[in-house]
Parts: structure tokens; sequence; C-alpha cells
């Protein structure tokens, strides 16, 4: 993706490895942690991890369907491999894509969509539509509606992730009053108040880190990832529209510009 060619495949997209090195980093600080503490393996649990990650996929599940509990899993994957767009760079691109087209004409288009040349799949759709000879606000609103989809997809994620975070701390209190009724119950057994009492913290232990340094951080990332992405879209759209009117690219930078944050606003002309 770092080659430059027409359609959004821009020299900005680079592959973002911050949600890998913050998950890794935090966990690794909080084995480390442990390590210096001494004895780690007090903190290894397989009744604590049975009741938290157990209890908190299944209740997941429970509160959706298995589709999107499977949605979910692949969004997931993509947030961690997510490689960057940048807006600017794909604007700069959608204005000489613009240009090419002004003098060549729509006709022009057919050569670079035959080669795949336009890697964003909304992009090409949209303008396939154009140059098949639909109507430039019936190809905007087609657009549209998939960018109201896959929206919609990322939202479902996000949510998803938000109630399994939810449901982490909640596993973990149940978690910690089964080991303390186990615990109050073998109080004339010394041997076993210590096995109870380590499911009785470390469920809550458990759910606090799924919770806070797993989940959550994954959902806040999609829903970032997404508004990037409904940007893009937009930009496209724009522009597909722009271009199927043969418009001149000058107002094209403009109506880019106004959908961009200052900070992202490109200067093609000037």
């Amino acid at each position: 993706m770092a080659e430059e060619r027409n359609g959004n495949r821009t020299a900005g997209n680079v592959f973002d490895p911050a949600t890998l090195i913050g998950l890794l980093g935090a966990l690794a600080l909080v084995v480390g942690a442990l390590m210096l503490g001494g004895a780690p393996l007090a903190f290894v649990d397989v009744p604590s991890v049975l009741i938290v990650l157990g209890g908190t996929v299944m209740l997941t599940m429970a509160s959706f369907t298995v589709s999107d509990m499977g949605v979910t899993f692949t969004a997931v994957v993509r947030t961690v491999s997510y490689e960057r767009r940048d807006p600017s760079a794909t604007a700069m691109e959608l204005i000489r894509l613009a240009e090419a087209t002004r003098r060549g004409g729509l006709l022009s288009l057919q050569g670079p969509l035959s080669k795949a040349e336009i890697a964003d799949p909304l992009l090409a759709k949209g303008l396939t539509m154009v140059v098949d000879g639909i109507k430039v606000e019936d190809a905007e609103e087609l657009m549209q509606r998939d960018l109201a989809a896959m929206l919609g997809r990322h939202r479902k994620s996000a949510t998803v992730l938000r109630r399994a975070a939810e449901i982490a701390p909640a596993m973990g209190l149940i978690g910690t009053l089964i080991g303390l009724v186990q615990m109050l119950g073998r109080l004339s057994d010394p041997a076993a108040i210590g096995p109870a009492m380590a499911v009785a913290l470390l469920t809550t232990f458990y759910g606090a880190v799924l919770a806070h340094m797993v989940l959550n951080p994954l959902a806040s990332k999609l829903e970032r990832n997404s508004a990037e992405e409904t940007l893009i879209g937009q930009l496209n759209v724009v522009a597909t529209g722009s271009i199927g009117r043969q418009e001149n690219p000058r107002r094209l930078e403009m109506l880019l510009n106004s959908l961009m944050p200052p900070a992202k606003r490109i200067r093609f002309f000037d």
C-alpha cells in the first residue's frame, strides 16, 4: 500500500502498530511487575480464568448473536493490523484523478477501472456506475448507503466490545463471591483457605485487566478507525459526484477541504 497509484492507494498509507504496541506494552508492564514482586505463578489460576474469560464470552454472546461475535472478531483482527490512510494524501489523489478525467473524459476511467488500479472499493464502485451512465445523484446515493452500512457494522462491533468490557468486571465480582463462599465454608481446613482466597482475588484482577487493558482500548481504537474510514468514504463520494459532473477540480478541492479538519486541508492549486 505504500506505492502511489490512483484511487486512494497513496504514499500516506502505512501500517499503524500503535494498537499492538499499546496492548502488548501494557500487558508486559503488568507481567514485569508480577515477576519483580516474586512468585508470579501465584497469579495463575485456571478456575479464575474460566470464570472471567469463559463467562464474558458466553454472556456477551447471549446479549448478541453468533454472527455479531464473528463480525466483531474480524473487526478486532483488522484493528490490530490497521493500515492508516491519510485523508490529505487521499484528497490529492482524488484531485489528480479529477484533472485527468476532465482532460480525457469519463471513458478514460475505463482503463484504470478494468486494471483494478483504483484500489478503494467504494470509489471504484462509484466511478464504475458513473462510467456506465448511471445518474450521478443515484451513484452518490448508493455510495452513501454503502458508507452507512459500513458505519453500522463498525458501531455494532464497538458495542459488542463495550458490552464485553462491562461483563468482565461483573464476572470478576461473581468469582470473588464464589471464592469467599468457598473460603468461609472451609475455615476449619487451613489448607483450603489459600486456593479459595486465590479465586476470590484473582477473578477480580482478571476481570479488571480484560475490561480496561484489552476490551475498552480495542473498542476505542475501532471507533477511531471507523471515523477515519468514514471520512475517506465521504471524500470518495464527493469526488465521484464532481468527476461525474466533470466539474472544475478547483471546486472539488474546496469541497474536499470543507470535509476535513483544518490541519488536514490541502492546497493543490496554490
